[in-house]
């Protein structure tokens, strides 16, 4: 029985983010700005929160720090997301901190209790949770004798998957995870994580790439310059709505997010790229990865406005 849309799996973090500073310091020194903000991170809570906000049922599965939990539950709550199948543990939840210029940004991260997810992806009692959701998305970089525990299993109870690894260039180099690519149903790479995976340069060395490894999808996050995919040797791309971009912190997270909600509703691949299109760029409208994410209504305005009816 499904209970679910959607469960979303990957690291939890908290995310400090601090923005605005003229120039960045040499050792020693020390800069200041009045742009600060704390919030839930972690691509797994932003495409989650996404999900969420589009209507879809969300369950996040992931481990958090006791201290912590109580915050971080109030704040997937204001977004609709199920925390019950988050594991909470002692000692501190993943925290990164985020600093920016106006040319440039950069992260600091501390793990946390991250690194128990492998281990409760093991428990037995998760793998039921999984399967209990329409769709099954993966925010991680997934190691490979845990996916071919579970992916095939989702297969089985007819469950779809996804996988967004993120810039991991360990696993998107190592071939033993070409296995892994050929069994999800979608794998979402950005341009320069998918270039890592295929060893070439361009959109057209991706496709190739995963034609000849038979991978189920072919799909291309391109930020700014939209998506692309590949169907059956044909190319289909799409360029995003034009926005006022403030921060593109889990731009790519929410792109996500709306491809999969128009997965769940049978839309075709041009449409659910249109869709990813429009959430990951309006998610970069404010500071924070989860203030931009737009609802339903919003999403289809700015669908019609950018592509017609």
């Amino acid at each position: 029985m499904k209970i679910w849309d959607v469960t979303v799996v990957g690291e939890i973090y908290i995310d400090h983010v601090m923005s605005g500073f003229e120039t960045w310091p040499k050792p020693g020194e020390e800069v200041a700005s009045d742009h600060y903000m704390r919030e839930i991170g972690g691509g797994c809570a932003i495409t989650a929160c996404g999900l969420s906000r589009l209507g879809k049922s969300v369950n996040l599965v992931g481990v958090i720090g006791n201290e912590d939990a109580p915050w971080l539950e109030r704040r997937l709550a204001d977004f609709g997301v199920t925390d019950q199948a988050l594991r909470r543990v002692s000692g501190p939840t993943g925290v990164t901190l985020s600093v920016s210029t106006r040319e440039d940004r950069s992260f600091f991260t501390h793990i946390g209790v991250n690194h128990r997810l492998s281990n409760e992806l093991l428990a037995p009692e998760t793998l039921v949770t999984l399967t209990r959701a329409r769709h099954v998305h993966f925010a991680m970089p997934l190691p490979r004798a845990l996916a071919a525990m579970i992916l095939p299993a989702l297969t089985e109870a007819g469950c779809t998957s996804s996988l967004d690894v993120g810039y991991q260039p360990a696993w998107l180099t190592d071939e033993t995870n070409y296995a892994t690519c050929q069994t999800v149903d979608y794998l979402l790479p950005n341009e320069q994580e998918a270039a890592l995976l295929s060893g070439g340069e361009t959109p057209a060395d991706f496709f190739a790439f995963a034609r000849k490894l038979r991978m189920r999808s072919g799909i291309l996050k391109l930020g700014a310059r939209g998506a692309m995919s590949d169907v059956d040797g044909v190319t289909i791309a799409v360029s995003p709505p034009k926005v006022v971009a403030i921060d593109s912190t889990g731009s790519g997270d929410a792109f996500d997010a709306g491809f999969i909600d128009a997965l769940l509703e049978g839309a075709n691949e041009e449409e659910r790229l249109r869709r990813a299109c429009i959430c990951g760029a309006l998610s970069t409208r404010v500071p924070g990865a989860l203030g931009g994410l737009p609802n339903r209504e919003e999403l289809w305005s700015i669908y019609e406005k950018t592509y017609g009816s």
